[in-house]
Parts: structure tokens; sequence; C-alpha cells
């Protein structure tokens, strides 16, 4: 499990780099995106990988990669969002957008480690296409509890969903990686 724990860090350190960056280029602007808007630039990433795992022709030269990172960063966003709220117009600033990356990627991991733990890394034998199918899986419970104006009788909530998107987009990176 340090083998994951290292190669997990490794992947979001690329992730945040590009968050740090996205932000020198862009500020806060996704600060103004509602969960829905995010939950729908997720699910436009993961059905692009899903269509890139079906085809065999691709038309635009971006793979695989680029979009978990992006599923990752927007789901970091989504948590973001879900404890500060929606805004008119951007307002945090670097250091506190990354605080709060941090935060929630440090929350987000141990809740990693613990599920690796119970389930003995049982995603190492899993198939990329399987963990991208969980991720769109997700979306589409995050999606439905966001239209139940995120009422549930029995299911977590949004926030555990996002977190776990983050984990498998991590856990594909890392296939992806080998």
């Amino acid at each position: 499990m340090q083998d994951t724990s290292k190669q997990y860090d490794e992947i979001i350190t690329t992730c945040r780099d590009l968050f740090i960056k996205k932000m020198k280029d862009y500020g806060s602007a996704w600060r103004i995106l509602r969960l829905p808007s995010l939950t729908d630039q997720i699910f436009i990433k993961a059905q692009r990988i899903r269509s890139l795992q079906q085809k065999s022709e691709r038309k635009v030269d971006e793979g695989e990669v680029s979009e978990f990172i992006g599923i990752i960063n927007y789901c970091i966003m989504a948590l973001i969002q879900l404890d500060k709220g929606v805004v008119e117009q951007p307002d945090m600033s670097l250091e506190e957008a990354t605080d709060l990356y941090d935060e929630k990627v440090a929350v987000t991991k141990k809740l990693m480690l613990d599920k690796n733990h119970d389930y003995g890394e049982a995603w190492r034998d899993m198939r990329v296409s399987s963990l991208t199918d969980l991720i769109l899986q997700k979306l589409l419970r995050v999606k439905q509890i966001e239209d139940n104006l995120g009422k549930t009788l029995v299911s977590e909530g949004i926030n555990a969903n996002y977190e776990d998107m983050v984990n498998y987009a991590v856990f594909a990176l890392i296939h992806l990686k080998e």
C-alpha cells in the first residue's frame, strides 16, 4: 500500500500543478459554476474517455490521461463549491484555492487509503475501462441526486460520489502510467 500512496501523490502533484497553472491563467472563474455544470463537465470528460476506449480512430490529439486529470480537478472544484457555495464573480486567490484543493485531496486520499485497506487493493486487478464505467455510474448518481435537489433516502451524499470519482480517476492514471 506504500506504493499506492506514493503513486497517488505523484498523480495528484501533476493534477495540482495544472490546477495552479490554470488558476494563474484564468483566476477563479470556475467559482461561478453551479454543481450541475461541474457535474456535466466531468460527464463530458468521462464520456470522451469511454468513446476513446471504444473507437479505433481519434480526431483530436488528446488522450485519456488529460481527461482523467480534468475529472480529478473538476471533482476537487465541485467539492470546494459544495463547501463554499457558488458566487457571481470570481472571488478566490490562488493561495486560498490551492489550500482548499490540498484540503479536499487530503480527505479524498484518506478515504482511498481506508477503502484500499478494506478492499485489499482490488482496483489493481481492474481494467481502466471498468474504472471509466464506475466514474460514469457515479456521475449518473450525482445527476439524479441533483435532480432530486440533494435529497436521498439511503444513499451517500454528492460529496462521497465526487471523492470516489477522484480516486477512480487516480487509479486509472496509475494503471495508464504502468
